[in-house]
């Protein structure tokens, strides 16, 4: 098994590509080692000292690393981890978990708006940050501000303030009369 690595945008974050599917449907972030514990790889991952954060997404893992340690010395047992889990055959996901859709439900008087938010996100937003090895999540629309999770290679990267207001806000506005602001939520 070869397994590619590439740089994102985000310093403290590396993408790793096993040439396999990782999840089927969705993605799934890990922002800790206690939210890892119903995912084989991710626990396998956090077991490396230095790690903080694991995100799956189609055919990616990204892995962010405390500031403190160089990839360097993480990356040879990062790469170990990943081959060693799927030589395995276990699952990424245990039980009977399932990847989230990365979207939040929205009912009410603004469900078109939502629709076409939730579909401007889908097919022009996520593909490009998923190249990054991030994903942006919806999590609501209320008086004209959209509210947006970023995860994986995104979640504070340096460069991710620009890229929801310069490059999602301004796309969302140019579409949608009714958007007026693009606004991060954090967990």
């Amino acid at each position: 098994m070869f397994i590619q690595t590439e740089s994102t945008p985000n310093p403290a974050t590396l993408k790793f590509l096993p040439g396999q599917t990782v999840l089927e449907t969705g993605t799934a972030d890990f922002p800790s080692k206690d939210a890892a514990t119903n995912s084989p790889l991710a626990a396998r991952v956090f077991g490396i000292s230095g790690v903080t954060g694991v995100f799956f997404g189609h055919d990616f893992v990204t892995v962010t690393k405390a500031d403190d340690v160089e990839w360097d010395h993480l990356k040879p047992s990062i790469l170990g981890q990943i081959m060693e889990h799927f030589q395995s055959g276990q699952p990424v996901l245990g039980g009977d978990v399932a990847a989230p859709s990365g979207h939040a439900d929205h009912d009410g008087e603004d469900g078109d708006i939502v629709d076409q938010i939730k579909e401007l996100l889908d097919t022009r937003v996520r593909p490009a940050v998923a190249q990054d090895g991030g994903d942006i999540t919806f999590h609501g629309f209320e008086r004209g501000v959209v509210y947006l999770h970023m995860q994986g290679a995104c979640a504070g990267c340096p460069s991710s303030t620009v890229t929801l207001k310069m490059g999602i806000e301004n796309l969302l506005r140019h579409y949608i009369p009714e958007v007026t602001e693009v606004r991060p939520v954090g967990f």
